[in-house]
């Protein structure tokens, strides 16, 4: 009778231990960045705090380097439901939903204010939610400070761009951008610019000043132009059928976790860009360029209605953003 009643209780823990950990549920996040970048370190914030608020039941591990995958194979991999979660930033994402195009567009944004008044607001959900036939939604957005033009030569002007290859990412927002600026728009993976830029098979690039140092192009282009045309955010998205299978509890933890990495990444990027530029200059040399922006918003201007000519949508937000802005 012991020897049953011990087999017993055994079970009955045994069960115990099943029943609690039969929600436990690991999600893959797969990213481009080294895993020093402030974008890595925001995502192991975010995992941190689900794991918190779900006592353990969800769970994030956070893959950089693209070790599962590019980052437009990664969306792909999501919206098939093969991957979790994963890093990507509204410019590729328009590709998958067009509503994102109206987050590329240059000089949109007066501000940061504007841009986390916008991104967190009303109209930064409704951007999140509108591809979820589309095999994905997105959970939150991590700014990356406005991007600007890099080379072995000043841009100052729309004119210094004319004849310069410009890598640029699978974006027809990109693309249409600098073809206006006088540009050619070369579209590269992230992974083959250093070697593109040192090679000669682009002239120069546009991003933040942190791809100088994380992605150490400042050792192969050594001049920053400040002329800040966009201010476009990483997203985090994550599979619908994976969002699906979640509880509501657990959807609401992830949301609330996601949205407390973004508040945490803003912090943390604002830090980590001032000192790319700082180590940029004293380490490699680069030059930082202050411009008269006026005349490249002037030449790009005529997006904002080529953009909102694709639908009554795209319109919308269009008109929504500049109105949150004033």
């Amino acid at each position: 009778m012991k020897k049953m009643s011990a087999i017993g209780a055994l079970a009955g823990a045994i069960a115990m231990l099943m029943a609690g950990t039969a929600y436990a549920k690991t999600l893959k996040l797969n990213h481009n960045n080294p895993d020093d970048h402030p974008l890595h370190k925001s995502m192991e914030f975010m995992g941190d705090r689900v794991e918190e608020l779900t006592d353990g039941e969800i769970k994030i591990r956070v893959y950089a380097n693209a070790q599962l995958g590019t980052q437009r194979e990664s969306m792909e991999l999501v919206q098939n439901g093969q991957l979790d979660m994963a890093k990507s930033n509204a410019s590729e994402l328009e590709a998958f939903e067009d509503s994102y195009s109206a987050l590329n567009l240059p000089y949109i944004f007066r501000d940061e204010d504007h841009l986390f008044y916008v991104l967190l607001g009303e109209i930064g959900d409704e951007v999140l939610m509108a591809s979820r036939d589309k095999g994905f939604i997105g959970l939150t957005y991590y700014t990356e400070g406005a991007r600007s033009f890099y080379a072995n030569k000043p841009v100052k002007t729309p004119a210094d761009l004319k004849g310069m290859k410009v890598r640029v990412q699978p974006s027809p927002s990109a693309i249409r951008m600098v073809e206006l600026l006088g540009g050619n728009p070369t579209p590269i993976s992230w992974g083959e610019l250093y070697s593109a830029l040192q090679q000669g098979v682009v002239d120069g690039a546009e991003n933040n000043p942190t791809a100088l140092t994380s992605a150490r192009h400042g050792e192969v282009s050594k001049h920053f132009s400040f002329d800040e045309h966009t201010m476009i955010p990483s997203i985090v998205v994550i599979s619908t059928k994976v969002w699906d299978e979640l509880s509501e509890e657990q959807q609401k933890a992830l949301k609330q976790a996601a949205t407390e990495s973004a508040q945490f990444h803003r912090k943390q990027w604002n830090k980590a860009s001032e000192a790319s530029i700082e180590q940029a200059k004293k380490e490699l040399n680069v030059e930082f360029h202050e411009v008269d922006k006026a005349a490249f918003a002037e030449a790009v201007a005529p997006m904002h209605e080529e953009t909102a000519a694709k639908s009554e949508k795209v319109s919308d937000l269009i008109d929504r953003i500049k109105a949150a802005g004033e």
